[in-house]
Order: structure tokens, then sequence, then C-alpha cells
């Protein structure tokens, strides 16, 4: 063999050798490379207000003074002043009743009071008239009369026709006196009679001027029309007459001040207490939340498809009359909340054999790319936990 081909052999053997050997190097070092965490898998420890709470789920309502309207009143519908959504305040008139028929009865009242003030004047005059008559004045008079014409008869001054004359008018005098004393009895129990027959016609009329007013249905709340159930040409029956029959007007409520009416179910009904602070959202207003305190736990529950849950009520302030009735609303009950503490995503949270809670986080100096830590938690909302201690603010964990 020639001596140039032997030097190719030699550089070709060992050119391979060199590459075997970088090859080796190559894979022992990816061999030995940690393990990478993805990105998405990571979450930061950050500083947030941590709430632990109950949701009660329902509808908005008045809190007070939500009033159906009844008339005092019958009769057909002639104007309705007020519509459902409307503004309105104590002593407004809403709905105005037909007037006519209590007009001409008012009218007919008021004929019949006057007459009989005129029959229990009359009685008054008759009674004046009698007691007058009652007196002795005239009888005194014609015994006065009577006794000189005796004198003067005796004294043969007068005829027997003029003496006869004087005691026939004693006679009369007296009469009328004993039929005035007997009239003022009567005249009496005429003037009872008519004054009763007085006050018994004041009192229709009085009712039917009353019944008259209730004609217009006024507002006794300031408040907003929630419902009408009347137009014009409605019949309308009296409250008076029907009771909780009565047809029914409107619906007015004060929106002022407003309630979720919520249900809360078995398992959380025994963590809720009066008093508690909650947040109230409604579909309307996504981006608003409303502050509420609960005032009222129903001590009955219902139960519907084998789930028993409780009528929670969470007042809400409405003074800007966003808050409409029958709204659906969320509140959320807060039972306790923390302001400013470490947070971490509830999907980070390991538990080992003996219940304790630990994260991952990632490690690039160990070949797995991370490690243990054990943590101390608190208050939890389900999608996010409390870390009281083992982490900083700003350190990263592994979502599992």
């Amino acid at each position: 063999m020639s001596k140039k081909k032997r030097s190719r052999k030699l550089v070709s053997f060992i050119s391979l050798a060199v590459l075997s050997g970088a090859i080796a190097i190559v894979v022992a070092m990816l061999g030995s490379k940690p393990l990478s965490v993805d990105a998405d898998s990571l979450a930061i420890v950050e500083l947030d207000d941590l709430a632990r709470s109950v949701v009660a789920t329902g509808i908005i309502e008045p809190i007070s003074n939500k009033i159906e309207i009844r008339s005092k009143a019958s009769g057909l519908v002639k104007e309705v002043h007020v519509d459902v959504g409307d503004q309105v305040k104590p002593g407004q008139v809403l709905v105005e009743l037909d007037r006519d028929q209590l007009l001409a009865q008012l009218r007919e009242s008021e004929a019949n009071l006057q007459a009989a003030k005129a029959d229990f004047h009359a009685s008054e005059a008759a009674l004046e008239r009698a007691e007058i008559l009652a007196e002795e004045f005239d009888v005194q008079l014609a015994e006065s009369n009577h006794q000189r014409s005796i004198e003067l008869y005796e004294q043969r001054l007068i005829a027997q026709s003029q003496f006869d004359s004087t005691l026939g008018r004693l006679e009369e005098a007296r009469n009328r006196q004993r039929a005035a004393v007997a009239s003022i009895g009567v005249s009496k129990a005429a003037i009872a009679q008519k004054q009763a027959q007085v006050a018994q016609c004041q009192a229709i009329f009085d009712r039917i001027e009353e019944e008259l007013s209730y004609t217009a249905i006024r507002s006794p709340i300031r408040g907003v029309v929630l419902a009408r159930d009347v137009e014009v040409g409605s019949a309308v029956s009296s409250i008076l007459t029907m009771g909780a029959g009565a047809t029914t007007v409107l619906t007015l409520g004060d929106m002022n001040d407003v309630y979720v009416k919520g249900e809360v179910s078995e398992s959380d009904i025994g963590l809720v207490e009066v008093g508690l602070p909650a947040r109230i959202t409604v579909e309307s207003y996504r981006d608003k939340v409303f502050s509420g305190t609960v005032y009222k736990i129903s001590p009955l529950g219902r139960e519907e498809e084998n789930v028993t849950s409780f009528e929670v009520r969470v007042s809400v302030e409405n003074p800007e009359g966003l808050l409409l009735a029958n709204m659906s609303a969320n509140a959320e009950i807060i039972l306790e909340e923390h302001k400013q503490v470490l947070t971490i995503p509830e999907g980070a949270i390991l538990y080992d054999e003996e219940k304790h809670p630990y994260v991952e986080v990632p490690d690039a100096n160990l070949e797995a790319g991370r490690r243990r830590v054990d943590i101390q938690t608190d208050i939890s909302t389900g999608t996010k936990a409390e870390v009281v201690d083992g982490l900083n603010q700003g350190d990263q964990v592994i979502l599992q």
C-alpha cells in the first residue's frame, strides 16, 4: 500500500472518532438537562381581596309599601292618569271613576236635606206658638174684662148680653190655653222626629259626598307604578262591599329601598346570619355591584324536587332607581372577607397523605424542573385560596 493511501485512512478514522465523541457528549448533555415547565401551567402569587360567601338567587322586590290599590267606590273607570313605571307622590290622583250617577244622588239627597230642615224649622215655630199660647196672658186679660163686666152688671150698667160675652171670651181663652199646653208635648215630639229626619238626610248626603270623593283614587305613598290592572271603561267594585275580592286598580311600590328575595340551599343556610353584608349583581348592570345587608331569614324551608331551600331577604339601597321590581338578582352574602392577602388558584394546591397542603414551584436546578413547597392556607372561594405562609408575592406556582 502506498504512503498516500495510508494517510487518507488515518484522517478518516480520526474524523470518525471525533464525530462519535461529539455525539456522545451531546447525548450526555441532553440526558442530564432539567425538564422545563410550560408557561401556561404557571400562576403568580398575588395580593387580592378574598371572601368566603354564600349566594342567594332570586328577584328584586320593594322592601316596603308594595300596595295593591283598590277603590272604595264602585263604578266605571273614566280616566287613568298613570302608567307602569311612572313616579307618583302622596295624594296624586291616579284613576278617576265616572261621577254622573253619584252627582245625581248627591243633588237628590241635598234636596231631601233642605226639605227636612224646613220641616224642622216649621216644627220649632209651632212649638214656639204653642208655648206663647200656653202662657196666661190671654186668660188674665179675659178674666180682668169679665170681672169688670160683673161689677158693671151688678150695678145694672150693662146688659145681660155683654156680661155673657165677656164670660164667653174668658172660657175661650181658658180653652186655648189648655189646648196650647197639650200641643206643646206634641210639638216637642214632632221636633225630635224632624230633627232625626234632618240627621238621617245629612248622613245620606255626607255618605254620597264621601263616595263622590272616592271616585278620585289617590296615591297613599311616594313610589312607582308597578302594575296597572284597569283601562278606561273597566268596571271597578268597591272594597267596602267586596272586601279582598274588590278590583285591583294599580300596584304601587317604594323603589328607593328594595330587597333581594332569594333562596339559599339547606346545606348553606346554617352559615347565614342577619346583619351579614352582601354584594348584589343583576343581569342589566353586569359591571355594577350593589351593597346590601341580610335582614330576614325564613324559619320555614321549602322543598322542591327533593331539594330544600330557605328564603333569605337582603335589603339594598336604590337611590338611583336602577333596580326594578322582579329583576333577577344574585346576592353574594359575605361570610368572611380578607383584604389584600396573598392568593393562589385552588388548582395549584396539592395535599399529602396527612392532608397537609403544598404547591410545586419551578426550579431549574432540579432534574424534574420543580420542587415542593409546604404552605398554610386560610379562606377559599372555590377558585382562589389565601396563603398565610410558605410563599411570597410574585412567586410562581405550578397548576396541576
